[in-house]
This record gives C-alpha cells, sequence and structure tokens, in this order.
C-alpha cells in the first residue's frame, strides 16, 4: 500500500502572527516557519500504518516556495521514504492544491492520500473534500481513528455532537484531525538520514495545472481590540446591564 500525504508550510503555532505595515497580509519575513501541525498528524498516521505492516511506502508532497523542502525534510525525519516539492511562488488556493495533488496521487498510483483537515495559517477546511470530488475517490474527513484491513479504511470522524464511523474502499482520501494521534519527535538520526533522501523538484505547469488566483486580498486586518470586562456586586446589576447596556435581554 502507497500513501500519499501532503503537508503545508506555514507560520509556526508558537508565533504570534502579524499584519503587515501595508495591510496585504501576514508578515512572514523572519518569521519561523514550520509544518501544518495538522498535517503533522497525517504524518504520523501514515508512519504509524507503515510500521504496522499495512503501508509499504510513504510519499511527503508539499506545494509552495523552494523552503517548504525543510517543511518535506521534517516529514521524511519522521519516517517517511520520499519527498516531492511542486514550487511555486503563488499564493495556491484550496481548488488548485487539490488539482495539483489528484495529478501527483495519479502519477504515483497510490492507495490513499492522508491531509490535515485544515491549514492553521487560512483555516479552509476544503482541500480534503475538493481532492476527493476531483478523484472520485471515497473520503474519510475529520478522522479521530483509522483501521486499515482488506483493501478498507474504516475511519471514525468527529462529528457534532459525537462520533461516525464510515467504512471506505481504497483508493481514498482522509483528513486528520487533532485527535487522531500525537506526532512523534523526530530523532537527530533520523534527521540526519532524512538529508539523505530524494526529494523530486516539479513546477505546476509539469502536471498541467493553473495555479493562478481566483480570489483578490483587499486589505488585511487587525482583530479590534477587546475592551477589559468588569466585576459586578451581584446578579441584579448584571441583569440591568445586559438589558440596558450591552441590550442582549
Amino acid at each position: 500500500m502507497k500513501l500519499l500525504v501532503a503537508v503545508k508550510r506555514v507560520v509556526d503555532y508558537n508565533v504570534k502572527v502579524r499584519v503587515k505595515a501595508d495591510k496585504s497580509g501576514v508578515e512572514t519575513a523572519g518569521v519561523k516557519m514550520s509544518m501544518n501541525p495538522f498535517d503533522e498528524i497525517a504524518v504520523e498516521e501514515a508512519v504509524r500504518l507503515k510500521e504496522k505492516g499495512v503501508a509499504s511506502e510513504i510519499i511527503v508532497v508539499s506545494i509552495g516556495v523552494a523552503q517548504a523542502q525543510e517543511t518535506i525534510r521534517t516529514g521524511l525525519a519522521m519516517g517517511a521514504d520520499r519527498g516531492i516539492l511542486v514550487e511555486t511562488d503563488v499564493a495556491v488556493e484550496p481548488l488548485a492544491v487539490a488539482k495539483i495533488l489528484k495529478e501527483v496521487a495519479l502519477k504515483e498510483e497510490v492507495d490513499a492520500v492522508i491531509l490535515g483537515k485544515q491549514a492553521i495559517d487560512d483555516d479552509m477546511n476544503a482541500t480534503g473534500q475538493m481532492l476527493a470530488a476531483l478523484l472520485g475517490w471515497p473520503q474519510g474527513t475529520f478522522a479521530s481513528k483509522v483501521e486499515v484491513a482488506d483493501g478498507a479504511a474504516t475511519v471514525t470522524r468527529e462529528v457534532d455532537g459525537g462520533l461516525e464511523t464510515v467504512k471506505l474502499s481504497l483508493p481514498a482520501v482522509i483528513t486528520a484531525d487533532l485527535r487522531l494521534n500525537e506526532p512523534r519527535y523526530a530523532s537527530l538520526p533520523n534527521i540526519m538520514k532524512a538529508r539523505k533522501k530524494a526529494i523530486d523538484t516539479l513546477k505546476p505547469a509539469d502536471l498541467n495545472v493553473d495555479v493562478t488566483p481566483r480570489l483578490t486580498t483587499i486589505n488585511v486586518n487587525e482583530p479590534s481590540a477587546r475592551k477589559a470586562g468588569i466585576k459586578v456586586p451581584d446578579v441584579a446589576t448584571l441583569v440591568e446591564k445586559l438589558r440596558n447596556e450591552a441590550k442582549v435581554i
């Protein structure tokens, strides 16, 4: 079984995000970047499937600038076998990402694509669903548990109010939720080995995919500052303020 795992290079989740002075976007110059946390979970799940003997090869793919090779190296250090970088300086939107992943998945003849349910930079939560539609494959989104046997994947999904279990015939698309697993830390020996693993570089044009943006960002602004809260002496005062000041009751 061959697995394709998509990973995205994003601003590290420990970094306080700042808006550029010209309000054209988020500041990334001189900012620590890392793998999208949900994609880390996807890589970990693929590695665990390989350790169980279910998967035979794991390919990590990233779409973006040349520096995304470091994100791929992180996946290789965690246990993936090889990487693919689809290099572009354009900010690629979910539909274009899905089209690229479709072409890579078909080219590599993979049995499943695993990716994070969303990226923490734009929170789109769209790529996995679009990819499944383009491929015509079944999908298991928001996965909190994955089991593979007899040519099918049983996926426990997190849904509003509980859990849902679906059985998908392979090939399939699976998106990882937060509680699927806890990603491992790559050991120093594995980090060194990852430097020797192959990373193939492609361009979107090599896959006949147009990545021209369909959306135009007008401006980006910081969230409005919240006013400080106050303490009230009793319930009657609280009700009075909610009714007359906040006007919510």
